[in-house]
């Protein structure tokens, strides 16, 4: 038997593994404690891969997401259709993929394998060649349908950025910002952002997993879900206290179909302490403020309730 394809497969999964995984690592070894990690997570819907405007409070660029399930080229999160692989324009061939890959890993798990019958697909090597398989068909069908979608774009052509320039004055508390937003953004949206960013810090500090999902997108749940997860497991626990707004203005607002989005640069003040969930001990921080300064995108479908979808560092 010529094992040489096998052994091709195994290398080129294994690069494979090492390119996916090795950005998270490297964020995860860097993050803070507090809620988002430290990192930029989330969603910007059709603006996600595009910095939103620098602010006064913000006057640096927003950091690229380290995490987020929008594709490059994809309507976002708030647009219809929904769902990784159930995206306007993919039809078949995107059903295809999703099918492919469920049977491949339940196959998988029961033992079947993704082409069940074959001998020796049993073998961990022919496992790896069996995820190399869907990488490359589910990486295949989402390039064709990106090149197609940027074709489509092309021709309709895109939404112009906001370029309108800051009027902000100095002082505590919302600025205007440097975006002219076609969403009017009123002083009860202003009241909304800095509630939330009070009550999701609140909920992530009790581990309030319900309350999250009141104030955050399924997405950014998720997240939040898999950070304190990962406190669990080193047996601490993060609690965040006195939060308090001291500056923060509107970088840009938008809609896409019947969702609206408002990103705004926020610098805000917190207490970051990291207990051991046994003795109560102090593991990381001091107990004394520290200032954070980051971008909070917010989203709502027209008529409802603001809701956090994205959290992004500054440079």
């Amino acid at each position: 038997m010529n094992f040489r394809p096998r052994i091709f497969a195994f290398v080129q999964a294994v690069a494979v593994a090492l390119a996916l995984t090795l950005p998270l690592v490297v964020a995860a070894s860097s993050a803070d404690a507090r809620i988002g990690g430290g990192i930029s997570s989330g969603s910007r819907g059709a603006r996600t891969f595009s910095a939103p405007p620098s602010t006064s409070t913000a006057p640096n660029t927003a950091q690229p997401f380290n995490r987020t399930v929008t594709q490059p080229g994809s309507p976002g999160v708030g647009a219809p259709g929904g769902g990784f692989f159930n995206r306007p324009g993919m039809g078949l061939f995107g059903g295809l993929a999703a099918g492919f890959l469920g049977a491949g890993l339940l196959g998988m798990l029961f033992g079947g394998g993704l082409f069940g019958g074959i001998g020796g697909f049993s073998s961990i090597i022919g496992l790896i060649l069996q995820i190399a398989v869907i990488v490359f068909l589910v990486r295949f069908v989402m390039s064709w349908w990106q090149r197609r979608h940027e074709m489509g774009a092309a021709f309709a052509g895109g939404p112009s950025p906001l370029s309108a320039q800051s009027t902000y004055g100095s002082g505590t508390g919302f600025g205007l910002g440097s975006g002219s937003a076609p969403v009017q953004i009123l002083p009860a949206d202003y009241e909304a952002f800095e509630r939330l960013l009070g009550e999701t810090q609140d909920a992530w500090s009790n581990e309030d997993v319900a309350r999250l999902g009141t104030l955050a997108t399924p997405e950014m749940v998720s997240y939040f879900v898999r950070d304190l997860d990962q406190n669990k497991a080193r047996n601490v626990v993060n609690k965040v206290a006195g939060t308090r707004l001291l500056q923060g203005d509107l970088a840009e607002a938008w809609r896409e179909g019947d969702t609206d989005y408002a990103s705004v640069a926020m610098r805000y003040s917190l207490v970051d302490t990291t207990l051991d969930r046994t003795t109560g001990r102090v593991v990381e921080g001091n107990g004394q403020p520290e200032e954070v300064t980051e971008v909070w995108t917010f989203m709502r479908p027209r008529g409802g309730n603001w809701g956090l979808s994205a959290i992004q560092q500054t440079s």
